[in-house]
């Protein structure tokens, strides 16, 4: 049915595209990041049929877009769109509020790098402002294997920016220990051991037979640095990484990594990737699932904040905004959300974007799964039974 939705033509190349109810009235609409084409942004109509917006919208730049990311980076509860291209300057789309945006990539010093692939808003170091991961993209696995034996590149390094909380952003890159060429494709975030901080998995590989390079794991250190933890956590999968998810897959309050495998090029292929979390490390959780009622039925762009309070610890806050996750890859609505060894959870407090309106819940247990709907008094508790997970699944011929 997608002729009748009036998002089938024109039809272009397009490899990231991102839902997101920019002019917050409910219904989500949707943004195509093209290749050598002009952006797309289409307006949902509220009756199945969406508007192509794009020309009027400002968005209409032309790239070679291989990432799209949208996140309300300035607070002012519009979200916003960055795009991520292969062989010039990245764009971020500031929503102005009011049906328009404002290219400000350059201004705000987030243009870079010129050669990049997957990217995303999240809070690194959970201080309520979202800041933004973009990964560089290098075709040479020479400049690879010189960063990983720390010799000098000339390739561009992964970015990440700090979100100063102002609508500006600081480049903190060699600060955390990010300085890395590491040819990621598929990439994607989440929260791999429980601790409150979200971690990343980068998927390696490029279209050529030889661009065999591990697939990497960085742990968040508390938001002060990104630890390559691939060797001890057996994740460095060899072959081509594609799209990339974190899901607790069976609900034993464990986040999996889930990674499409498999080149571009005809016969390079292998199986996909399920990583099982082993659970060793006697973190608390807890799995929000948020429904909209004023706000989009899907709750994105609503924010999370959870207060938590470890023994011997001032309490800490931590922060999700819903989203479907990185590029090239999507992880679950719910938001799985790691509480360290917090034995409580002092307040759960959603912000919805479409309504303005906050709810705050207290008493919440750790290690279960509720449902919050907006304008709700209460939580609903939602049992979901847990299995376990073979450790080895036989290939089938």
């Amino acid at each position: 049915m997608t002729p009748e939705t009036a998002l089938a033509e024109p039809a272009f190349q397009t490899l990231s595209g991102a839902w997101a109810d920019f002019d917050n009235d409910g219904y989500l609409d949707l943004f195509l990041g093209h290749e050598n084409a002009p952006n797309q942004l289409f307006h949902n109509n509220g009756d199945g049929t969406f508007t192509d917006i794009s020309r009027r919208s400002g968005v209409d730049l032309v790239g070679t877009a291989k990432g799209v990311t949208v996140g309300d980076y300035n607070g002012d509860g519009f979200p916003d769109i960055y795009v991520s291209n292969l062989g010039q300057e990245n764009f971020l789309f500031r929503n102005n509020g009011d049906g328009t945006f404002t290219e400000v990539a350059r201004e705000l010093n987030v243009a870079l790098p010129t050669w990049s692939f997957p990217t995303w808003f999240f809070d690194y170091d959970n201080d309520g402002a979202l800041d933004l991961f973009v990964a560089s993209y290098s075709f040479s696995l020479t400049e690879v294997v010189n960063s990983y034996l720390r010799r000098p590149v000339r390739s561009e390094t992964l970015r990440l920016y700090k979100n100063l909380g102002s609508g500006a952003f600081r480049d903190v890159t060699k600060d955390v220990g990010l300085d890395r060429v590491l040819m990621p494709m598929g990439s994607n975030f989440g929260d791999a051991d429980n601790d409150g901080f979200l971690d990343l998995y980068l998927g390696t590989g490029g279209p050529s037979y030889g661009s065999l390079v591990p697939n990497v794991l960085f742990r968040n250190d508390q938001g002060k640095r990104f630890v390559d933890i691939t060797s001890s956590s057996g994740t460095g999968h060899l072959q081509k990484g594609h799209a990339v998810a974190f899901a607790d897959l069976n609900n034993d309050g464990d986040e999996e990594i889930v990674a499409e495998i498999g080149g571009a090029t005809p016969g390079d292929r292998y199986f996909s990737a399920v990583f099982k979390n082993p659970g060793n490390h006697g973190n608390n959780w807890v799995t929000i699932k948020l429904a909209g009622a004023k706000t989009n039925r899907a709750a994105i762009g609503a924010r999370l904040k959870v207060t938590v309070k470890e023994e011997g610890a001032q309490p800490r806050d931590i922060y999700r905004w819903v989203t479907s996750g990185g590029s090239f890859g999507s992880s679950p609505l719910q938001q799985h959300i790691g509480v360290g060894k917090a034995k409580e959870i002092v307040a759960v407090e959603v912000w919805w974007p479409t309504s303005k309106t906050r709810q705050v819940f207290h008493g919440i247990p750790v290690n279960g799964f509720i449902q919050i709907r907006e304008f709700d008094k209460t939580y609903t508790t939602l049992k979901h039974k847990s299995f376990v997970l073979p450790s080895v699944v036989e290939k089938q011929p």
